[in-house]
């Protein structure tokens, strides 16, 4: 059975997804509902879902904006987009960022039953027949459950501004807290240090990259934070055991 997290900020939309749909007919059951994107990112994180139901626009964190944290932190639920506006670049983006499908509202019931039989039956394959030719995870936001709020900010400020030179120090700034207190309680609820979680995320937007085929691994280490070409190399070898023009080797000859 499908678990599903819906997202949408107009409350009655949200209900009336949520009680109205036949979702048991669809194999799916309703895990959790968040009324802005941010609430949605907190709920993904805590309960494992299957697909995120989302609308566009929304308060706080957008649901374009929560796909792209959850696709370069690799994370896995599946994206159903759903928009009021009929907008191809909003499509365009939305197929980017890895969505199963896009949807206008109000929502068709057909669609979103043929939308839900397409993930199940990908569920299934998966779980029947596991590829070697998957993207290793090197940390799973979702397992991460801080009740510390300071530890719980640098995770989203991580998740969202990786590719960026970002330090504990100028975090613990922000937050108005000691570096030392700071690191020591990220160490204690997510059993990493700063540097090993930022590493892990950006290795983790690097590896779906070099998956995708289309750019050359010094640009890959741009566009992941690591700028430095030397410095991607060494963080990559020391996490997973090879280089990356390596692992792309490796991978061409699994295929």
């Amino acid at each position: 059975m499908l678990k599903i997290i819906i997202a949408e900020d107009e409350e009655i939309i949200r209900q009336g997804l949520v009680r109205t749909l036949p979702w048991s007919d669809y194999n799916a059951e309703i895990v959790g509902e968040a009324a802005d994107g941010k609430e949605a990112l907190s709920l993904i994180r805590r309960i494992h879902a299957d697909v995120v139901i989302t609308d566009i626009r929304m308060p706080r964190l957008s649901g374009l904006e929560l796909a792209r944290i959850l696709h370069e932190s690799g994370s896995s639920p599946r994206i159903i987009f759903l928009t009021s506006y009929a907008d191809f670049t909003y499509a365009q983006q939305a197929i980017r960022l890895g969505a199963a499908d896009y949807l206008l509202k109000p929502v068709d019931e057909a669609e979103l039953a043929k939308v839900l039989a397409g993930i199940s039956a990908e569920k299934e394959k998966r779980s029947g027949t596991a590829s070697e030719d998957t993207v290793p995870l090197l940390i799973d936001w979702q397992e991460l459950h801080p009740s510390n709020p300071y530890v719980r900010s640098v995770l989203a400020c991580i998740a969202q501004n990786y590719q960026k030179p970002i330090s504990v120090e100028e975090l613990a700034m922000q937050e108005g807290v000691s570096a030392s207190y700071l690191s020591r309680k990220l160490k204690e609820e997510t059993g990493h240090t700063f540097s090993g979680l930022i590493t892990r995320c950006r290795l983790q937007s690097a590896l779906g990259l070099l998956h995708e085929g289309r750019w050359r691994v010094y640009e890959i280490a741009e566009q992941t934070g690591f700028g430095d070409y030397k410095n991607f190399v060494q963080a990559f070898r020391k996490y997973l055991g090879l280089s990356p023009t390596e692992y792309q080797k490796q991978r061409k000859h699994i295929r």
